[in-house]
């Protein structure tokens, strides 16, 4: 039984790791190089970033550390190390999943920053989707379809993602009660729920799967593609709550005799957590110094991007405007919905026993030394307790924040594509990429990024 004593072992635990969590300003010199596109310098960063005995990853952020450094390869172009990077980011991930589905309540309870992050949901959907680029990018068109069924097969990432908090928190709370009772605490309140996991079809996903499909020739598998891609759309309107992109119609319909030229693009960085503040009641405890817990817990917070239309330009002479395909922080939102739900859960469970044992041992104070004493030994359990807590805002920094897509039929021959990104104030970059082959019967994919 976890008696108090053992709990407030557990406080200082939690706050030694709390002292040791990574500050957001860490990141500056990886955040400059980004911010300028240099994405080289962003990976020397990293790596100079991990000397010393202070690393800006330590080594229970281990999943962000890789996935940082996947993307940043990924941007620079060093496709085969971020498939290295980002499958190791895709192992640890897994791991600690399996870790927390057998857990124990002393770990279930125990802060999140004393664990191996295990990652979010979006950052594991995302692996895929990035891994998936780096293979056809190495000319691995079957590599690259293998990452995309990751995710959009049967019992695959997104058709997972609804039921993997299903039976967490209903286990949980039944040992949370046992607990309850083992420190003497009798009332047994209701506990919160997390919301539904309403994201399981991402259009990028689908898209990538349809350009591949149709790049080895199977045109059946792409139509499937295409109408799955439909159906994202339909499926979730908080996340696709823009047009359908006619570039997705019109990537399917290649004339005879032409080569097809397709675009992707991807722009800004997705959300960032930051600490927030959330407040509850705990009415049922005897001292009502302990009836109004503040919950400390990551929430996302957006860095908009400056980029408004990316403009592609062909030879100088044919222009086209690339079209949005996914919000990528929408998904990051909307997947943090359930998960968010769980996180609270436990940090409910958690304050709940801290504060239960608080509440007993200010009582026996009272007896013993009056009720002023119970006042003082509340407030001081409270302090320490709160100490104790602070939200995990661990996460990889450099995902995009939006993926746009554009095409264009072409005579089959080499060209010089430049992609033109325009805020509201005016040019603000442009990505040039010379000597492209376009072939027919065959996937002509770009990929550029401006992460401003």
């Amino acid at each position: 039984m976890l008696k108090t004593g053992k709990i407030f072992m557990l406080c200082g635990l939690g706050f030694l790791a709390l002292s040791c969590a990574t500050r957001p300003e860490a990141y500056k010199h990886i955040d400059l190089a980004v911010s300028h596109n240099d994405f080289e310098a962003g990976i020397e960063a990293i790596k100079k970033g991990q000397e010393g005995i202070n690393p800006i990853y330590p080594e229970k952020n281990a999943v962000s550390l890789f996935l940082d450094k996947g993307l940043l390869e990924h941007y620079a172009g060093k496709y085969a190390d971020s498939s290295q990077s980002l499958q190791e980011a895709e192992r640890l991930i897994a791991e600690a999943y399996t870790k927390s589905a057998s857990a124990e309540l002393a770990s279930y309870i125990a802060n999140d920053n004393t664990k191996d992050y295990p990652g979010e949901d979006f950052e594991d959907i995302y692996i895929n989707v990035f891994n998936a680029l780096n293979y056809y990018n190495r000319g691995n068109i079957e590599g690259a379809l293998v990452e995309i069924r990751k995710l959009t097969w049967s019992n695959g990432k997104l058709d997972m993602l609804g039921r993997k908090y299903a039976n967490a928190d209903s286990k949980a709370a039944e040992r949370a009660m046992v607990q309850f009772a083992g420190i003497g605490f009798t009332s047994f309140p209701d506990l919160p729920r997390g919301k539904p996991v309403n994201f399981s079809n991402s259009a990028l996903a689908r898209y990538l799967g349809a350009l591949f499909y149709l790049g080895e020739g199977n045109t059946s598998s792409a139509r499937i593609e295409f109408e799955q891609l439909q159906t994202a759309f339909s499926a979730n309107p908080n996340v696709y709550y823009f047009p359908f992109p006619q570039a997705a119609v019109d990537a399917q319909n290649v004339p005879e005799g032409k080569g097809r030229l397709n675009i992707i693009s991807f722009t800004g960085l997705s959300p960032v957590k930051e600490e927030g503040l959330f407040s509850s009641i705990f009415p049922f405890f005897q001292n009502a110094v302990l009836w109004y817990p503040q919950f400390k817990l990551p929430q996302f917070v957006k860095r908009p991007s400056r980029i408004s239309r990316i403009e592609v330009v062909i030879r100088g002479e044919d222009s086209f405007y690339l079209e949005l395909l996914e919000d990528m922080g929408a998904v990051v939102e909307e997947t943090y919905n359930a998960r968010f739900g769980n996180l609270f859960f436990k940090t409910y469970i958690r304050t709940l026993l801290k504060y239960a044992a608080v509440d007993i041992a200010a009582a026996e104070a009272g007896r013993q030394k009056g009720e002023f004493a119970a006042l003082l030994s509340a407030i001081a359990g409270m302090a320490l307790a709160d100490a104790t807590e602070g939200a995990d805002i661990r996460m990889s920094r450099y995902f995009p924040e939006k993926a746009y897509i554009g095409g264009i039929n072409l005579d089959p021959g080499t060209y010089t594509v430049t992609v033109n990104y325009y805020s509201r104030d005016g040019h603000i970059a442009s990505d040039e990429h010379h000597d492209v082959i376009i072939r027919m019967n065959r996937l002509n994919l770009i990929e550029s990024i401006s992460l401003k």
